[in-house]
């Protein structure tokens, strides 16, 4: 079946499941109902429509998966989303911070020869604007595990690869900062007992928490 048969409600939990199961490999229900806003019950009305689509596997004790059909259907919304915020940085002129929301407004609405023809026009880009890699049209996506920028150790320097991207605010911040995809940064020092962090980008140095250093994910300068 083609993903444009799936409702948006459908592929939003698809899309929620892929997001919380990318790091342990599952996704529980109460999970899903904090990242969409929703109540319990209705995660779990739901769930039981994708397992009978065979979308999702659900196991007592070991949260909700995937199956091969559902994580294709995740990834093409998945790929809709990050080519979408990719464009409207690069060809309308918007701001990191701002895309999300209106990405999450078009997905559903695109299809994938419109997506295929903006990401053709602004030069196949491999990641969004907030280094997020975006899957090929064929629907193959390599996430690599990066460390954050609150692993680095004293006299360390990184490349920050990603940043969260879902807070319009923590973005502008980031920037301000210049702790931008691409920046390179060195911790200078860690104050102990989970302290914080000194960091120096460019010229400039600035003190941040550890919370904040965890949103941020580095890869070798």
């Amino acid at each position: 079946m083609s993903t444009a048969a799936y409702t948006a409600s459908v592929e939003d939990y698809l899309k929620a499941i892929y997001e919380l199961s990318r790091d342990s490999g599952s996704a529980g229900t109460s999970e899903v109902a904090a990242r969409l806003a929703v109540a319990p019950a209705s995660v779990s009305a739901m769930v039981r429509r994708l397992v009978e689509h065979g979308l999702v596997s659900h196991e007592p004790y070991h949260g909700l998966r995937l199956t091969k059909e559902g994580r294709a259907v995740a990834l093409q919304l998945v790929r809709r989303h990050r080519v979408l915020e990719a464009y409207l940085v690069a060809a309308l002129g918007y701001t990191w911070d701002q895309v999300h929301d209106e990405a999450e407004r078009l997905e559903h609405a695109a299809s994938p020869a419109l997506i295929n023809r903006m990401a053709a026009a602004i030069g196949e880009p491999a990641v969004d604007p907030h280094g997020a890699p975006i899957p090929t049209a064929h629907g193959k996506l390599e996430e690599p595990k990066y460390r954050t920028l609150g692993d680095l150790t004293a006299g360390e320097s990184a490349q920050i690869v990603r940043v969260e991207d879902k807070d319009p605010e923590l973005l502008r911040y980031l920037a301000s900062l210049r702790f931008m995809p691409g920046a390179t940064v060195s911790c200078l020092r860690r104050e102990p007992y989970e302290g914080p962090l000194t960091i120096r980008v460019g010229s400039k140095t600035h003190v941040i928490g550890p919370p904040l250093a965890a949103r941020i994910f580095v890869d070798e300068a």
